[in-house]
């Protein structure tokens, strides 16, 4: 990026295009989210005393977190369709 900065918006989604990036993108955001998920995880399952206040907050970071992973894999299928 230092020496061939992308300047473009063409230019950035031509470069997202290519496979190997897709695949490191979507690599690198599985990762993430697994990583926030677990630790979000933790902390709830810590410091959330009672059970059901426990269980929906739980269940409402995990489809924060999949509806993050579906846009995300919105993003980069329609960079390749």
């Amino acid at each position: 990026f230092g020496l061939h900065p992308l300047h473009a918006y063409p230019q950035w989604t031509a470069w997202m295009a290519r496979p190997g990036m897709t695949v490191a993108v979507l690599v690198f955001f599985l990762a993430l989210l697994a990583h926030m998920w677990v630790g979000l995880r933790d902390v709830l399952l810590d410091y959330a005393r009672p059970a059901g206040v426990r269980n929906l907050m739980l269940a409402l970071v995990a489809f924060g977190l999949l509806g993050t992973a579906a846009w995300i894999l919105t993003i980069m299928l329609r960079l390749h369709g």
